[in-house]
């Protein structure tokens, strides 16, 4: 009796033990990057290798939005028009995506289809999905506790808050033409949005700026979603003495105490820095132009420079020069400018956690590389999809 209970507890010990890794699922930090005219992500692990691990295609239900899009007459009007003003005669089936804190799901941002949509990252497929107002969504940002995401409708001039885990709308915000940016503050409290306007029209010329819509640079309190300032950028501008500048904001990123906010704006080779406590423009950055004669007309949709990321210490810039085809690393003291990583249109920068890498990716070769925060030199180019845009850490099971 005693051998068979002690092999009886032997077997119920193996099975808890057994048990134990199904339960507690182990997650690995991955660099999320979107590739926007394929319809996947690229998983790549940050560890020095730079090795890519698993594409995920986001689109496994293509043929059904297909089907629906070529029903509709209006949604199939603005399915082309993606492609002929924005997606550069291309399809944008993956403009921004984040994985869930448990590694369970990947949210993603499909502008052609015009939702978000959440994929199981061990099945890879859909959850839940979420047609977002009007036709087209766009840049989001995730909370800092992982709970919810915000998304841009860019027809519907709205941000739409979702619940991560169901993709219930929890609420929304108004905007002004086009939204785009989106930006929490890292206690969670405020989200910093901006919306572009019009920048796929032919009508870039300073004169013809009023034709570009009604574009605000806001900050919301992410719990009751109301607006608490929308900042006039073009007085600011032009109270600092900047009159040339457009009042477009593009991508941005926060210093390290949230005091100073860094932004990008349309046909500016370079960024400018806001800050917050004094609510004023202090200073201006003026970077490198590798093509001085391209006309404005010809920047892709108005952006001379699009990606910006500051490492965690708050003591350097990272800033991917897209019409002039390169990367560099800035000083946030002196604004000096270090190597010029080159590579063709590049759309995006984001640091790691640690603050050592900063990865942009180069949409016109299909890469990204990461460089150095330390030296401004590129120390790895990773192979990925077709048209990289958005990158995001996040988590990945196994």
């Amino acid at each position: 009796m005693r051998r068979l209970m002690a092999g009886v507890m032997t077997l119920c010990l193996g099975a808890l033990g057994a048990a134990a890794p199904a339960d507690a699922v182990s997650l690995r930090e991955v660099l999320f990057v979107g590739n926007n005219w394929d319809g996947t992500v690229d998983a790549i692990v940050p560890d020095g290798s730079f090795q890519k691990v698993r594409r995920i295609n986001v689109i496994p239900d293509r043929a059904v939005r297909m089907l629906e899009i070529t029903l509709d007459p209006v949604r199939l009007a603005y399915f082309l028009g993606v492609r002929q003003f924005i997606g550069e005669g291309h399809d944008q089936f993956v403009d921004d995506m984040y994985s869930s804190t448990d590694g369970r799901l990947l949210v993603v941002s499909r502008p052609s289809f015009g939702d978000v949509a959440a994929l199981s990252l061990e099945t890879g497929r859909i959850v839940w999905r979420f047609r977002v107002g009007g036709f087209r969504s766009d840049h989001m940002a995730l909370s800092p506790d992982g709970q919810r995401v915000a998304v841009s409708a860019s027809t519907g001039n709205v941000v739409h808050v979702l619940e991560v885990a169901t993709g219930r709308e929890i609420g929304r915000f108004p905007s002004g033409d086009s939204p785009h940016e989106n930006l929490y503050s890292r206690d969670g409290s405020k989200i910093f949005h901006a919306s572009i306007g019009a920048v796929y029209t032919p009508l870039d010329q300073k004169w013809a700026d009023s034709t570009k819509g009604v574009r605000y640079f806001q900050i919301v309190d992410a719990n009751t979603l109301q607006i608490i300032k929308r900042i006039d950028v073009r007085a600011k501008l032009d109270a600092a003495g900047y009159p040339q500048l457009s009042q477009t904001v593009r991508p941005m990123t926060l210093s390290a105490d949230e005091r100073f906010v860094y932004f990008q704006v349309s046909f500016h080779h370079g960024f400018v820095e806001y800050d917050l406590l004094e609510d004023r423009v202090t200073r201006v950055a003026d970077l490198p132009v590798s093509n001085p004669d391209i006309p404005r007309e010809h920047y892709l949709l108005d952006s001379a420079h699009h990606g910006i990321a500051m490492n965690p210490q708050g003591t350097r810039l990272c800033v991917a020069g897209t019409m002039s085809d390169y990367a560099t690393v800035v000083s946030a003291a002196t604004f000096a400018h270090g190597p010029l990583v080159p590579g063709a249109k590049p759309y995006w920068a984001t640091s790691d956690a640690a603050g050592r890498y900063c990865y942009v990716s180069f949409s016109g070769q299909d890469r990204i590389v990461a460089i150095s925060y330390e030296t401004g030199a590129q120390v790895a180019s990773v192979p990925v999809g077709n048209h990289p845009q958005r990158m995001r850490f996040g988590s990945l099971p196994g």
